[in-house]
């Protein structure tokens, strides 16, 4: 495994009496087509992550495999697995020896016939505290997510861990704020996005740069309207996926753009990693600052919840 580059950094406020301080940690790593190889890899990540201070980590989405979504293809059904399952076995050791929270994004096999883009919640005992299942499936192309993943019928959720309150939303419910909005107000202090998104080749010198900053933009105004924390792992390199002939589906293929990062409250970018290089990320948060931030700017107070029921409809045709 290429040495991951680790970024730590420092305090984003001084120390004081009143400071509620957590770490956290994201990974960004390339896939290739051996399952047991990208596992083994983002497990040594997250112990790293684990050693040098990390209390609450989170993977990239679908961490063990290429991103097969490229092709609806009825083989790529094999590489799912079940919650619990090897996955969450092997994380909830980690989380339990270095007593670190674990938000792990797999491809699950619910039952015969049903499965979910998902994310698995370890505290940090080794307990599995629950899942959340993608809601909003995107289909586009080389992005056949639908083929795959049945809608998540958990809701958006949040979870008191040992190390503060967090909750996870997942790549295409990023660009959703109702999304951010209802996880925040059950008392998220950190929304986490594991994310695989990325550039057609072709497309990047044209439209590269405005689909990069506007993907970094949406979720840090997740972070400004909520007053929380944000933190989206991207996973990183050139993803070729091969049909039954063992050639390409798509000659160009995927160029994921790496660029995880951490905003604070205020939408400000703490760090953001390399678009090409394997990383661990660490930033100290102080979750003092969700309070400070949703008093200071009191969107949650000033919300007219008298006037949004137009919200549940697809589209006000009464214009």
């Amino acid at each position: 495994m290429a040495k991951a580059k680790r970024k730590i950094h420092q305090k984003i406020n001084p120390a004081s009496a009143d400071r509620q301080s957590v770490t956290i940690g994201i990974t960004q790593m390339a896939c290739g087509e051996d399952v047991r190889d990208n596992r083994n890899r983002q497990l040594k990540l997250l112990e790293q992550a684990a050693k040098d201070g990390g209390q609450i980590l989170c993977t990239q989405e679908l961490f063990a495999s290429q991103y097969f979504c490229q092709s609806e293809d009825h083989r790529f059904f094999n590489l799912a697995e079940t919650i619990p399952g090897p996955s969450t076995e092997a994380m909830s050791k980690i989380a339990r020896k270095y007593k670190t929270v674990i938000v792990a994004s797999l491809f699950e096999r619910r039952a015969a016939g049903l499965y979910h883009n998902t994310a698995a919640i370890i505290d940090a005992t080794g307990e599995l505290l629950g899942v959340y299942r993608k809601m909003h499936i995107p289909d586009d192309p080389l992005f056949y997510e639908k083929f795959y993943f049945t809608p998540g019928d958990t809701g958006f959720r949040s979870w008191r861990t040992a190390h503060g309150i967090i909750g996870t939303l997942i790549c295409w419910d990023q660009w959703f704020p109702e999304a951010a909005r209802l996880t925040a107000m059950q008392g998220a202090q950190i929304l986490f996005y594991p994310t695989a998104i990325g550039w057609h080749p072709s497309e990047k010198k044209e439209y590269g740069a405005a689909q990069h900053d506007s993907w970094e933009t949406v979720m840090r105004s997740h972070a400004i309207a909520n007053g929380c924390f944000v933190a989206a792992p991207n996973r990183i390199g050139l993803e070729h996926v091969n049909g039954v002939d063992g050639k390409p589906v798509n000659p160009d293929g995927i160029q994921f753009w790496g660029q995880s990062f951490v905003s604070a409250p205020d939408g400000r970018i703490l760090q953001r990693a390399s678009v090409d290089r394997q990383e661990i990320l660490l930033q100290e948060c102080d979750l003092t600052r969700v309070e400070f931030s949703r008093t200071h700017w009191p969107f949650l107070r000033d919300r007219r919840i008298d006037a949004y029921g137009q919200l549940v409809k697809r589209f006000d045709d009464a214009r």
